[in-house]
């Protein structure tokens, strides 16, 4: 959206708010908690100070698709994909996600693929998945009736299987805003679902029949025999993994962050005993409306990740000041879930933990990310892991003392270092250190 208004005719209509709450576009309707600014500018004025209305976006990509739907029968090529949520578990619901065409459909549920695409891509990919949905308890998955043996075998698919799922009612016209969703495409119970042939991936295929290999050990196994990140989400999800009395659907919120947390621990169990690095680092890369800038530094293994989100963005709406959040762990690791932060922590160290497995060193790293009011609605923890993947990839500049080093950083960013310093363990550390051994220095002359 320009602000203007005259992209309006995507939607066929204006805009109109039903209540204080409710917004309509051609038929779709998007409900949000109470009067907001929103409501003040109904997606024309700009006012939250994005450069398009990410309630319209969503609007206009489940529009475009809901309109391919002309029944509640929807044939189409599933990426792969499922989906498992947590509302309500042990009873969950589950089931696939299909777009209302075939084809090569592999990147719709492909996030290793989206980095550089646009937002307005990234939510059309998700809304153009029509999630069938069917209650089901968790502990089915140790002996797993047909629709779940369906789905599992549609979590170890290898390329996109053509789909077919009858709905009790066209696909939901709804959606929910708690600030700014992170989009999840429209859904409706779920009748009947068939599938043509599946290729399957044999090395899943091969943790599926393991009976007797704990879940964290396939997980692992899958990731070190190149199977992407997303899909051993998947695979944990659908419950196909772990030993078989203890196996369970995990739901797909859930189970993105174990996988990132298992795969990093391992990795960090090599990292931990290779040499330091023997430089300071810092690196940078822009995405989305973030700004991801690192700091590695000659040391044992430390991690610090720390976001800053900037008035007008999803979880500063209304402030007026940047608002940062992070954790931190030593060499030994954590003890306890990073709560403040959640996710993100996990997939920015996966992404540190490859970087340095692959160059065979460890180091004390530091993650610092800036959200700017560009980032008009979260997109997934996805974003970070990839983002930070990129990141490490980047040639870095390189610095001998810890003090050019930050000076570095800070140049990439937005917020203060003083600011930074307030939250930041690593950094005061650093800085800390710098000025001893500068004194000491000193004084030994």
């Amino acid at each position: 959206m320009n602000g203007e208004g005259e992209d309006y005719q995507l939607y066929h209509g204006e805009p109109r708010w039903i209540s204080d709450a409710t917004l309509e576009v051609s038929g779709v309707r998007l409900v949000t908690h109470g009067k907001s600014l929103c409501l003040s500018c109904r997606g024309g004025k700009m006012l939250c100070g994005r450069p398009y209305c990410p309630i319209l976006s969503k609007a206009e990509a489940l529009i475009r698709n809901l309109e391919r739907v002309k029944s509640i029968k929807v044939e189409g090529s599933s990426p792969p994909g499922i989906f498992v949520g947590r509302m309500g578990y042990p009873k969950v619901y589950a089931g696939p996600m299909i777009p209302p065409f075939r084809g090569d459909t592999s990147i719709l549920d492909m996030p290793e693929e989206w980095v550089g695409k646009s937002f307005h891509e990234i939510i059309d990919y998700r809304y153009s998945l029509i999630r069938g949905k069917r209650l089901i308890a968790v502990d089915e998955a140790v002996d797993p009736g047909p629709f779940l043996l369906s789905l599992q075998e549609l979590a170890m698919a290898s390329e996109p299987v053509n789909s077919e799922a009858l709905l009790k009612r066209r696909p939901s016209n709804i959606v929910v805003l708690s600030e700014f969703s992170q989009p999840f495409g429209p859904s409706a119970p779920l009748r009947d679902y068939r599938v043509e042939s599946i290729k399957v991936d044999h090395r899943i295929e091969k943790a599926y029949y393991d009976g007797d290999l704990p879940a964290s050990e396939a997980v692992v196994t899958l990731y070190r025999n190149g199977v992407p990140v997303s899909k051993v989400q998947r695979c944990l999800s659908a419950g196909i993994l772990g030993m078989q009395g203890r196996r369970r659907l995990v739901p797909t919120r859930w189970a993105i962050t174990a996988v990132d947390d298992i795969t990093s621990k391992a990795l960090l169990t090599g990292v931990r005993g290779y040499p330091p690095i023997n430089d300071f680092r810092v690196y940078s890369f822009r995405h989305l409306g973030n700004i991801f800038a690192a700091l590695l530094y000659p040391s044992k293994w430390e991690f610090e990740w720390i976001e800053a989100w900037f008035p007008g963005t999803t979880w500063n709406v209304n402030g007026c000041r940047a608002e940062l959040i992070g954790d931190h762990e030593g060499f030994k690791g954590r003890s306890r879930y990073a709560y403040e932060i959640g996710g993100c922590y996990y997939a920015a160290r996966l992404a540190a933990a490859e970087a340095l497995e692959r160059e065979k060193r460890q180091a004390g790293v530091l993650i610092l990310r800036e959200i700017y009011p560009e980032y008009i609605l979260p997109v997934g923890v996805w974003n970070v892991r990839e983002s930070v993947r990129r990141l490490m990839d980047r040639e870095y500049l390189k610095f001998d003392e810890a003090g050019e080093a930050v000076k570095a950083l800070m140049a990439r960013l937005k917020v203060p270092l003083k600011v930074w310093l307030s939250k930041s363990k690593i950094l005061q550390d650093l800085l800390v250190q710098e000025r001893l051994e500068s004194f000491l220095g000193k004084s030994g002359g």
